[in-house]
């Protein structure tokens, strides 16, 4: 080989080098790049903050570890739970409240009577020799009847039981309990409540089964409940459901020789029939939320139950005393309104409008302190203390927030049309 090939050969390899090099470093350069850029979205995507910045040292060939600076993640766990449907809720409810729910019956001595044959003319002289027998009834003795029947619920182990004051109205009947499992009890009535369909009876029986009260406050429409009672005083323990139609109504339940104004009650198009009264109406719980009082008899599925929380400060009287001690001003009335002021021809829409019953019941309560002050039936009255009455806050509501012995001054409306303020001194609720 010659001296030019072997410097050709030289000078190529030479150049062949400087090539690659040129090229290596070109790519080492886009490494690098694409290595920063990967590296800053990596960092931008980490739960935690890295700082890569280089504090001022005395050694700037050694760079710094980074700081990391800890996040809060926050993550959200989903756990299906299985709610139980509808049926089965009913059936569960159903199975709580049964064995507290009784049957009651009402008995008395009626009369027996048979036909007897006599002689219209016996003992006239002018007729003596005349026979004649024709039939007619005689009484023969008396006999115990069951001339009524309701429902009611146990309240406590040691035999309360809550029911309707028109399923115990009458005062000459005895009566006696039935409960779940047939067993029957005589009972004796520890309060009827003149101011609402309410009453306490107590059997002689401990360690009874007793019902869940609800919070009648938190009702909605829509809501599913249930009844339970004794259906046409036949069927024990009969059950039906519907839903709550609406709330706070205002009504004139009558029946039984009675006639009240019922105020905000509960509206249900669940069957409440006649033996139903007194007895529960439950929340898909097994709560008592309300105590079965009417139905409508003009119209299907229109049923109404007082409120159970209307009647919770009732029942804790009568378990301590063994009756019912509330204030009471002693009047029946009818809430006014526009449509009841156009009705009457009033000069209001607003007050208390003293008047008696459909059955003759008093507007005035006889020894009460609203006869005492001299309120008369056609009276109104507008305030008590300043505070108007009106269907938001009837007297109904008012008068339970006072106690026996407050004395309360009234704004009257006299049926006579004169304006006067009257004294009062409330007294124990009459039984």
């Amino acid at each position: 080989m010659t001296r030019s090939q072997i410097k050709t050969i030289v000078l190529s390899m030479f150049f062949s080098a400087l090539a690659a090099g040129i090229v290596g470093a070109i790519v080492f350069i886009g490494i690098a790049g694409l290595k920063d850029n990967y590296l800053s979205k990596y960092l931008e995507e980490l739960p935690f903050k890295v700082s890569t910045s280089t504090p001022e040292t005395g050694n700037k060939e050694t760079a710094p570890a980074p700081t990391l600076t800890p996040q809060i993640i926050e993550k959200k766990i989903y756990v299906e739970v299985e709610k139980p449907d509808r049926e089965t809720q009913i059936v569960a409810a159903v199975e709580a409240a049964s064995p507290a729910v009784t049957s009651i019956v009402a008995t008395k001595d009626v009369p027996v009577y048979e036909i007897c044959y006599v002689n219209p003319f016996e003992g006239d002289p002018f007729f003596k020799d005349f026979k004649m027998k024709i039939p007619q009834p005689c009484q023969k003795g008396t006999q115990k009847q069951k001339v009524g029947a309701g429902s009611g619920f146990i309240v406590t182990k040691n035999g309360l039981i809550a029911t309707n004051k028109h399923v115990v109205s009458d005062k000459d009947a005895a009566y006696s309990v039935i409960l779940s499992d047939g067993a029957r009890f005589d009972a004796a009535i520890l309060a009827r409540d003149p101011g609402m369909d309410f009453a306490v009876l107590k059997i002689a029986k401990s360690n009874l089964p007793t019902v869940k009260l609800g919070d009648s406050s938190k009702v909605k429409v829509g809501q599913t409940v249930i009844v339970i009672g004794n259906a046409l005083g036949e069927y024990q323990n009969t059950t039906s459901i519907g839903i709550v139609s609406g709330l706070e109504r205002t009504i004139t339940a009558s029946g039984e020789g009675l006639s009240e104004i019922l105020e905000n009650v509960i509206q249900t198009d669940a069957a409440i029939n006649p033996g139903n009264s007194g007895g529960p109406l439950l929340n898909l719980n097994g709560e008592v939320i309300g105590i079965n009082v009417a139905m409508s008899t003009t119209g299907q599925n229109i049923s109404f139950a007082l409120p159970i929380n209307s009647i919770k400060t009732s029942l804790a009287q009568v378990e301590q005393f063994g009756e019912i001690r509330r204030p009471m001003l002693g009047v029946r009335y009818a809430p006014v309104n526009a449509e009841v002021k156009t009705k009457l021809n009033l000069t209001v829409d607003y007050g208390a409008y003293l008047t008696k019953g459909p059955s003759g019941e008093f507007a005035v309560w006889p020894g009460s302190p609203a006869e005492i002050a001299g309120l008369k039936e056609g009276d109104i009255i507008l305030e008590i203390d300043g505070v108007k009455i009106t269907e938001d806050k009837p007297l109904s509501k008012i008068i339970p927030n006072y106690h026996i012995g407050d004395a309360i001054t009234l704004k009257v409306l006299k049926s006579t049309g004169e304006t006067v303020t009257i004294n009062v001194t409330l007294i124990k609720m009459m039984g």
